[in-house]
């Protein structure tokens, strides 16, 4: 006997074997080895290369002495049909009971086929409608892992505690002295003229929020030049990809009566005026003839002579075109009554929108002010003590991460995403960006490093999760995410979602019948993100720049009532103490954040030069009671 895993050796032919189980043996060993289809498992099986050559030697001495092996086939073929007649029940039952396994194999196949199929569609039905931040499945992306880990424990150790410090309520007192009073009439408002100098034609460019802020400027203008102001034109983009009117998102009728003792407003130009060529009389006005952040006196010398002279002008891409100072009072007033009171949803957002908040707060605990100007006659019904208790939390905080791939490569910031992640956003830049490479090549190199250290990167949403975790929200807080898609998708939302699971958006809490009016319609979708922003408990923004936060926070100031705080982290000062992260500690951690908040919480007056629509605070917007 050979070693133990050694080619077996070829069995010996002795001359007084019996032929009959010679053959037999070379059968069963050839029916073995033609099942295998790669001559090396034969070989593996059957005792490899000696297997090989002793079965030549076996078929050549076959086939040399075939005549003496005749009567020997011959009883074995006998012995091979009796066998056959004897077991001819077996094999014909055997023979049905494969067919019937082959047919049940088939017919299972067949159906869990179709419910795969199905469960595709309607998989991709789900991806389709799926939670906004979902872009896309890749690794995880930490960049402050310990501070995570540090943030985690304090979450679990506050579950049965009480809140240390509350920011669901506005920490100064002063808020509620301020009151809205834009609409009221005062004895210095010069009041509509008798007589106008022609139309104004407004077409605004950007989303929904940059249209709003173009329409009450063009209120303002068409003041100042005692002009007529047609109903303003929204410009499709191929960003925003919204074909919306004024009509499909603001009351155009509502909009026109809060107005009417103002400015005269009407829905399209007078036919005599239809048929002008704009641009051939040179009553085209477009941003390059109109310097930002204009001045009162800009608009007078160079536009109203075009005006009196062809009774139309035309503001192509009216966007940020009209100075907040110095300006007049009544102007300054009128922009306020305009954003704060002349511009309400039409009834299909209302509705929507209160279905939305519903679905947030579980229950409606109060009517405000804040609510009836977003929602009009679609506010939620107030629900009893008792049926409350068993329904849930009616507090939710509301959240405008600005996250996007756009604003994410604009930055030029790093987010820890390694080598894939830089050349992702290089190529992003190098397709919508060409004048930022343009203007890169010829400028001094970027360092992402300084870049956050000055506060100019956006904050990823793991930043955002540890300054709320820092400020005592708690581990179950019903946070309302808005924005667009997240760069990086659920990957980057894991570190938020790891502290906050319970976070929901639009499109997780309306049906996909409910949100299918809104679909290719972003602006109208931005709109229900904007009253679910406005309405919410408690209002945190990473980016105070973005216009959806800006106006977000100061309707909220106009008409909170005191009452509706606003969270806006200050990221200069946020970038110095996350680069302690190796070594701060939660509590001194929490401190610093806190601190950070709160000052971002002061109640100010608006300063010179700020936006009216974030900063209401003004004797022209509110009043302020002793």
């Amino acid at each position: 006997m050979g070693k133990q895993g050694s080619p077996r050796s070829p069995r010996p032919m002795s001359k007084n074997t019996n032929s009959v189980f010679r053959t037999k043996d070379y059968h069963i060993r050839s029916s073995d080895s033609s099942g295998a289809s790669d001559p090396s498992i034969g070989r593996r099986i059957l005792g490899g290369e000696n297997y090989w050559n002793s079965k030549a030697a076996l078929l050549h001495g076959l086939k040399a002495d075939s005549g003496k092996f005749t009567p020997c086939k011959g009883v074995y073929v006998g012995k091979r049909h009796t066998w056959f007649r004897r077991n001819v029940k077996s094999i014909a039952f055997t023979v049905v009971l494969i067919a019937f396994l082959f047919l049940l194999d088939s017919l299972m196949v067949s159906i869990f086929g179709s419910i795969n199929l199905q469960s595709s569609t309607n998989s991709t039905s789900r991806e389709e409608d799926s939670v906004a931040y979902i872009h896309e499945e890749r690794p995880t992306v930490q960049m402050y892992g310990r501070l995570l880990n540090l943030a985690s424990t304090a979450l679990a150790e506050k579950v049965f505690k009480q809140d240390s410090v509350n920011f669901w309520e506005e920490p100064y007192p002063q808020a509620s002295k301020w009151k809205p009073c834009a609409d009221r009439k005062t004895p210095t408002s010069p009041g509509k003229p008798e007589k106008s100098n022609g139309y104004i034609l407004v077409s605004a460019n950007g989303g929904l929020n940059q249209q709003r802020v173009a329409i009450c400027n063009a209120v303002a203008v068409a003041s100042l030049l005692n002009a007529t102001l047609v109903l303003p034109i929204f410009l499709y983009s191929n960003v925003w990809k919204d074909p919306s009117q004024f009509g499909d998102i603001y009351q155009e009728d509502y909009f026109m009566r809060i107005l009417q003792d103002d400015i005269d407003i009407v829905k399209e130009l007078p036919p005599h005026l239809k048929s002008l060529d704009i641009e051939v009389i040179g009553s085209l006005i477009t941003d390059a003839d109109i310097e930002k952040e204009a001045k009162p006196n800009d608009y007078i010398r160079s536009v109203l002579p075009l005006l009196v002279q062809n009774r139309v002008v035309h503001f192509l891409g009216f966007g940020n075109r009209l100075g907040f100072d110095p300006l007049p009072p009544d102007l300054q007033r009128l922009r306020c009554k305009c954003n704060f009171h002349a511009l309400k949803f039409v009834p299909k957002i209302q509705e929507v929108g209160s279905l939305l908040i519903r679905r947030i707060r579980k229950y409606y605990a109060a009517k405000r002010q804040l609510d009836k100007q977003l929602l009009g006659d679609f506010m939620p019904s107030i629900s009893s003590k008792t049926h409350n208790a068993a329904r849930g939390p009616s507090k939710y905080l509301a959240l405008h991460l600005r996250f996007e791939e756009d604003m994410v490569a604009y930055s030029l910031c790093d987010f820890g995403g390694g080598e894939y992640e830089q050349k992702e956003l290089q190529a992003y830049r190098e397709v919508h960006f060409p004048l930022l490479i343009e203007r890169l090549k010829n400028s001094k190199p970027v360092y992402p490093v300084e870049l956050r250290k000055f506060g100019r990167c956006p904050l990823t949403p793991e930043e955002a999760a540890l300054v709320l975790a820092a400020l005592g929200f708690k581990r179950e807080t019903y946070i309302y995410l808005a924005g667009s898609h997240i760069y990086g998708g659920s990957s980057r939302m894991h570190p938020f979602t790891s502290l906050y699971p319970n976070l929901v958006t639009k499109e997780t809490l309306l049906t996909t019948n409910e949100l299918a009016p809104f679909r290719n319609f972003s602006s109208q979708l931005a709109a229900l993100d904007f009253i679910a922003c406005a309405t919410s408990d408690v209002f945190a923004m990473t980016d105070s720049g973005s216009q959806l936060s800006s106006l977000v926070s100061g309707f909220r100031t106009y008409y909170g009532d005191g009452h509706a705080p606003t969270l806006r982290p200050n990221k200069k000062r946020l970038a110095a103490i996350l680069s302690e992260n190796s070594t701060i500690g939660w509590n001194i951690f929490e401190d610093r954040v806190r601190k950070m908040i709160e000052e971002g919480q002061r109640v100010r007056v608006r300063g010179s030069g700020r936006s009216i629509y974030r900063q209401p605070r003004c004797p022209e917007c509110m009043c302020r009671s002793q």
